[in-house]
């Protein structure tokens, strides 16, 4: 078997004096991290120790900017125009690209957070946008958003326009038949089973695609696949993910290695 993902999870969401998230236990089952930027959680003590612990353990780097929505942490809609929406992204961006330039690091990706995440998603010509204006300024990144049965003709538009796309799927959560994302006010919509979230991983990995909620198997490209580091067990999912990829003989490499 010659097939190869991603490892990806959501870091450095500590503020102050609140910690948030086990980076330090997760880091080691993972080959991407998506570093938070100030606007929905993180500081810049918070942000230099998250690029440190991945300089440390050989994760490669991503900015993860959100909404300027601390106090919801990112997962309320705003109402924000397309150009205030880049400008924003291009803020939080750069303000990593300073502490990783200060460890000598590149950013491999971009990927964005919580209810700016879910907006964008369904709606290619702003990924486009969003994307073709982080070309420039930060050496082409990876942009990485949710992998859906409609997102073959986005790959195909990215590619012609020189985009590194990568497309992301989440063992621990539910489907629906159109292969969106369950909704987290659906009963059962998250998995708490590590056993059952290892199995879905593994098979997103080698099947690209996703079983939905009523069993219905849909196709989608998947690199990426998202870990999440923030209870027990998700901590006990994140390592038995990590092994059972290995014990089916599938490769683990962050984004830049995978993609062209």
């Amino acid at each position: 078997m010659n097939t190869a993902i991603d490892l990806n999870c959501d870091m450095g969401e500590s503020y102050g004096a609140y910690t948030i998230g086990g980076d330090a236990g997760v880091v080691a089952y993972i080959t991407s991290a998506n570093i938070a930027c100030g606007f929905h959680a993180s500081d810049p003590m918070v942000m230099d120790r998250t690029v440190r612990l991945c300089r440390d353990n050989n994760v490669a780097p991503g900015a993860h900017p959100g909404f300027p929505d601390r106090v919801g942490f990112g997962r309320r809609f705003m109402d924000l125009t397309a150009e205030e929406l880049i400008n924003d992204v291009i803020y939080q961006v750069g303000a990593l690209r300073g502490f990783l330039a200060r460890y000598e690091l590149p950013l491999q990706h971009v990927k964005l957070h919580g209810a700016l995440y879910n907006y964008v998603a369904t709606r290619e010509e702003l990924i486009l946008r969003i994307a073709g204006a982080l070309q420039k300024p930060f050496d082409n990144p990876v942009f990485l958003t949710l992998g859906t049965t409609r997102t073959t003709k986005l790959l195909e538009k990215c590619r012609r326009e020189g985009i590194r796309l990568a497309l992301e799927a989440f063992p621990d959560r539910r489907y629906t038949d159109a292969g969106e994302l369950q909704s987290r006010r659906e009963p059962g919509a998250v998995l708490k089973d590590p056993r059952e979230i290892a199995r879905r991983a593994v098979a997103m990995a080698t099947r690209k695609g996703v079983e939905s909620v009523s069993g219905r198997w849909l196709e989608m490209d998947i690199h990426t696949l998202c870990l999440h580091g923030d209870n027990k067990e998700s901590m006990e999912a994140a390592a038995l993910i990590y092994r059972s990829l290995l014990d089916e003989q599938i490769q683990i490499h962050p984004l830049g290695v995978i993609l062209p």
